[in-house]
């Protein structure tokens, strides 16, 4: 079979766009998380937004000290996403990791790799969301155990916040945690829920929580926010670019 002659194209024809996509927004994620990046091809991704992410080393159990190891490899990690190139935005989704490593350690430990990039985390994400929803009086859900939820609650209660309820699950692995039914989280949210609170805040982007937002705002008749629902909220904001309806994410997106 004869091949014919191999047609080289005019490069000097060529046009180029300034970038593949309008926006990039990178992601850090856990190694072992299941539930952040189809959260954010949800929520965030389109024609305009494009999501780069890039995975950092974690082992459970979900542990305080566990976390904070991951302090010293967060440079290497935002070095990897999209090396040499700007970004919009970085978001470090670990919501209890945000809480044990601290926001401003974390910003520091991004922009070594990427000088002056915005960072999020899901606290900052968190906090941010329900200061815009007008929230003062917050029930908090987290599916930690005891030790790794306590600094989560003096975390919102230092930002000035009153907690009227906090409730966790005692789950240690956060590969369980991201197996939680919906079913199971809209009921345990439910429960979770102060009559005194303005709104429930559900911590841990393990969980699928953000796709049942709406559907536990209306069972509780007020405003959700979840760690990831908050963050591909702050990096839309990041990015001056609207989200989904609020009938998809929640009154966060409204």
């Amino acid at each position: 079979m004869s091949i014919p002659p191999i047609h080289v194209a005019d490069r000097s024809l060529f046009r180029y766009d300034e970038r593949a996509t309008e926006k990039r927004v990178g992601l850090i994620v856990l190694a072992t998380d299941h539930s952040v990046e189809p959260d954010f091809a949800r929520l965030v991704s389109s024609e305009r937004v494009g999501i780069f992410s890039t995975r950092v080393q974690y082992a459970n159990p979900t542990t305080p000290d566990n976390l904070r190891k991951m302090a010293p490899r967060l440079t290497e990690a935002a070095a990897l996403i999209l090396p040499d190139e700007e970004l919009d935005v970085v978001c470090f989704m670990c919501t209890s990791a945000s809480v044990v490593i601290g926001n401003d350690a974390i910003r520091v430990a991004i922009q070594q790799a990427k000088p002056g990039v915005p960072v999020v985390t899901p606290t900052m994400a968190a906090v941010a969301g329900l200061r815009k929803l007008g929230a003062r009086r917050i029930s908090v859900l987290t599916p930690y155990t005891l030790e790794t939820s306590e600094p989560m609650a003096a975390y919102f209660a230092a930002q000035g916040f009153s907690i009227e309820s906090f409730t966790c699950l005692g789950l240690e692995d956060d590969r369980r945690m991201a197996e939680l039914s919906r079913d199971t989280l809209i009921e345990e949210a439910v429960a979770a829920t102060s009559p005194d609170a303005d709104a429930l805040f559900i911590s841990c982007t393990a969980l699928r929580s953000a796709s049942v937002v709406a559907k536990i705002e209306a069972r509780i008749n007020r405003p959700v926010v979840s760690s990831n629902q908050a963050s591909a909220w702050a990096c839309l904001t990041q990015c001056g670019l609207p989200g989904p309806s609020s009938a998809v994410a929640g009154s966060l997106f409204a």
